[in-house]
């Protein structure tokens, strides 16, 4: 597969690295092969959209859940982005409904410092930006 990358510089074949979370997979976890294998066909779908959102835009748990096929999957989600980190992706342009930060597992300083490096506003615990940045339009 050719290196096809998207705004942001995030490759779009998302690789993990082996031994990744056995929750994100739903099963044990693989030792050896792709490990981007061993995640379930969502799982795989909700990192390939989340690896697309460019920088200086946002989206909800709830569109990627819609984008990954599962409308209404918002805290399936949250869930497959806490247990399976990885550092390529842009983890923090994904926040909570009306344009609350919501989770991250590193930080929620962290994640909100990363948003106001590339341009969001915030009012309070809120993006003041959010519906001129969010993604997809």
């Amino acid at each position: 597969m050719p290196d096809e990358r998207h705004a942001g510089g995030y490759r779009a074949d998302v690789r993990l690295p082996r031994g990744h979370h056995a929750a994100a997979r739903g099963g044990p976890r693989a030792r050896r092969g792709d490990p981007l294998k061993a995640l379930t066909p969502f799982a795989r779908r909700v990192l390939r959209v989340v690896s697309r959102i460019p920088a200086g835009r946002v989206a909800t748990y709830g569109d990627v859940a819609r984008l990954a096929g599962r409308p209404g999957a918002a805290r399936a989600v949250g869930n497959i982005l806490r247990e399976a980190p990885e550092p390529r992706l842009p983890y923090h342009r994904v926040i909570a409904a009306a344009g609350a930060l919501g989770g991250f597992g590193r930080s929620p300083h962290l994640k909100r410092s990363l948003l106001a490096a590339e341009g969001h506003t915030f009012r309070g615990r809120r993006l003041r930006n959010f519906s001129t940045r969010r993604w997809p339009e």
